[in-house]
């Protein structure tokens, strides 16, 4: 691999072809594809859980409030970030507009308007995987540059958020639609009203919980565990760890990749009828693992990445 480039591709995304292969195999995958009608009763609760917390239990004693943010506030960030990841593939009801409203709705506890604009570029993401200028999922090359060795990479974990709310401005613009105004609308509405119900140190946990997300938390290692090359020659990773209870089996992503119709729940069922076709590829098993080797690994940077141009 080019010490300062991407790993450049000719070939098509692999899931094309394997999602192919698959379902000539086996066919009865199909019965897999749909929506989950359970996601939405648990995304709803875990969000409505982060909005009560500092309503009803957030504590005045400024190291407890810390700790709060630290180990309860992140996480259910990281899982309501993941459970909008799964409602945008319209995976809760059968009708795309129940979905975005969820996604509306479940998007009150991240503080900005995320979930139409993320539903827009995933899209693409999916569709043209690794794509210059069309996938957003990938850093830039001045980014990739500018973070590097242990401490640069450990600055882009942290912040890495914001990153990848401002790339696509740069990378691939794209006029808001309606439902990304509506999105800006009502999240804005919504945060009003939890100022009256919890105030600036209401609004100022789910901040921190926001922001806080990424860097060492171990559910973080998702966002370089999913595409960055740790085999030479493949280019999506799974991860089949216990987190996955908690995040929708966003670890199966092979899988999600291959199927993006298939619910989270449905995927180790899909993994078990197809597994000849996931057992050979490596996957992680641990994301605080995947942190510390992209941290001190000198073979893993942002450069490590499948790029293509068409």
């Amino acid at each position: 691999m080019k010490e300062q480039d991407f790993t450049w591709s000719e070939e098509k995304e692999p899931h094309f072809q394997r999602r192919k292969m698959i379902m000539e195999e086996y066919p009865e995958v199909k019965k897999l594809f749909g929506s989950d009608p359970s996601l939405a009763i648990k995304t709803l609760l875990v969000s409505f859980l982060q909005l009560a917390i500092p309503i009803f239990f957030l504590p005045e004693n400024p190291w407890l409030f810390g700790l709060l943010v630290l180990l309860v506030g992140t996480t259910l960030t990281h899982i309501i970030v993941l459970a909008v990841h799964e409602i945008t593939h319209d995976l809760a009801f059968k009708k795309k507009s129940h979905n975005n409203w969820l996604a509306i709705v479940v998007n009150f506890p991240l503080v900005v308007p995320f979930a139409m604009a993320f539903k827009a570029y995933h899209a693409k993401h999916h569709w043209h995987q690794g794509k210059e200028g069309v996938d957003t999922d990938l850093a830039v090359s001045w980014e990739a540059k500018f973070f590097r060795g242990p401490i640069g990479k450990f600055i882009w974990l942290i912040i890495q958020i914001p990153i990848y709310a401002v790339r696509p401005l740069f990378v691939h613009p794209m006029v808001p639609d309606k439902w990304q105004i509506l999105n800006a609308i009502v999240q804005v509405s919504a945060m009003v009203g939890f100022y009256f119900l919890a105030g600036w140190s209401g609004l100022l946990y789910l901040a921190l919980s926001t922001v806080l997300a990424t860097g060492l938390h171990p559910i973080s290692g998702h966002f370089v565990a999913e595409h960055f090359i740790y085999k030479e020659g493949q280019e999506t990773y799974s991860y089949y760890g216990w987190w996955n209870k908690l995040i929708w089996n966003v670890g199966y992503h092979n899988e999600h990749h291959d199927f993006p119709t298939i619910p989270g729940s449905k995927l180790p069922k899909l993994r078990k009828i197809a597994g000849k076709h996931y057992d050979n590829l490596y996957a992680h098993k641990s994301y605080s693992k995947v942190i510390w080797q992209f941290l001190f690994d000198n073979k893993i940077s942002l450069f490590s990445r499948v790029k293509r141009n068409k």
